[in-house]
């Protein structure tokens, strides 16, 4: 290599070193990029759709945007935050007693199962107990990061600061993004932005009409089965739905808790009611809901999370799938189809 190519070598980890020391401001920006995305769709919709200027069409949304955040602190956060608070005290006294559960299950097991096939069970109440205290752990890591209410009103500020920004003129922010790339391929680098802003439109549109969804189904089922703080449970499914693998698994541990004070048999039916919504959500309402699917094998979806979780903290684990959707694109069309299916120079 020559001199100049390990100079830029050098600058090159430079920059990546100075990245990584502001990694959190990054993932607020990438997060307001998503967020105008979706917004200047539906600018964009007005103004095509109903040949409205754009002013006008970005006073609208913004109204639509205000109204909705209106609604949900006036309507919807009060009864959570209520909920949630009385939940948190009622989530230990579930654990305890499902402990207490297989602990006398393990001493006295059933007639129709033979006793010398449990020493070859694991201690359940045991590795039920290792299990959620590693669980606690992650949980209450994730739990620190959001605690401090004077960082979480900063960032919201900040977030909702840098999408009203660029929402006004996203196409100068698009054409400063470009000039980064060498004026041959900025082209193809528009192409590739194009097809970025669709799959995170699609999975986006996606994933907001599944949490919905889920949310429906859950506080319905839970109000049948008389689970209290269904309308919480509710909320927790939804948005945990956000969080593909982890969030349905971690949706049903606090119904699953509560309803274990009032019996095992409950308990038993609102597992089974969460795996049968997940089952519809899954094999029926995603598929039809999403048009344009964005193809993501599960492992891979779930390497992505693992990873952006471990290098950038509880905000990488909320944006792993559209980090993941933009990273694919990327190596799909600019590595893959630019590199190396490039056919050799003859």
């Amino acid at each position: 290599m020559k001199l100049t190519d390990w100079i830029n070598l050098g600058l090159l980890g430079i920059a990546l070193l100075i990245l990584w020391q502001f990694r959190q401001i990054i993932l607020l920006i990438f997060a307001a990029v998503v967020l105008t995305t979706a917004l200047n769709s539906l600018v964009r919709r007005f103004v095509n759709v109903y040949g409205w200027r754009r002013d006008r069409a970005l006073l609208v949304t913004a109204a639509l945007v205000l109204l909705c955040g209106f609604l949900f602190l006036w309507l919807i956060l009060p009864l959570f935050i209520d909920q949630f608070q009385e939940l948190l005290d009622l989530l230990p006294k579930g654990f305890e007693k499902l402990v207490t559960w297989f602990e006398q299950l393990q001493a006295n097991p059933p007639e129709w199962f033979p006793s010398s096939d449990f020493q070859l069970v694991p201690d359940l109440a045991n590795l039920l107990q290792q299990m959620t205290t590693i669980g606690g752990r992650v949980f209450g890591n994730f739990l620190t990061f959001f605690s401090n209410s004077v960082v979480i009103v900063l960032q919201v500020l900040l977030l909702t600061v840098l999408t009203l920004m660029m929402l006004v003129n996203p196409l100068a922010y698009r054409r400063l993004l470009l000039r980064l790339f060498p004026s041959g391929y900025r082209q193809r680098a528009d192409d590739i932005l194009n097809r970025c802003e669709v799959a995170l439109l699609s999975w986006l549109g996606g994933v907001a009409f599944s949490s919905l969804f889920v949310a429906s189904l859950s506080f319905v089922g839970l109000l049948v089965l008389g689970v209290p703080y269904a309308f919480a449970h509710a909320v927790l499914a939804g948005l945990f739905n956000f969080i593909p693998n982890l969030g349905p698994t971690l949706s049903a541990v606090s119904p699953l808790f509560v309803a274990f004070l009032q019996s095992p048999g409950k308990a038993a039916l609102v597992v089974i009611l969460y795996v049968l919504i997940q089952n519809l959500e899954s094999y029926w309402f995603t598929p039809m809901a999403m048009q344009k699917q964005v193809a993501l094998l599960p492992a891979a979806t779930l390497i992505a999370q693992i990873f952006f979780a471990t290098f950038l903290g509880p905000l990488g684990l909320i944006l792993a799938l559209p980090l993941a959707v933009v990273s694919k694109t990327w190596i799909e069309e600019a590595w893959i189809k630019d590199v190396l299916d490039r056919p050799p120079a003859s």
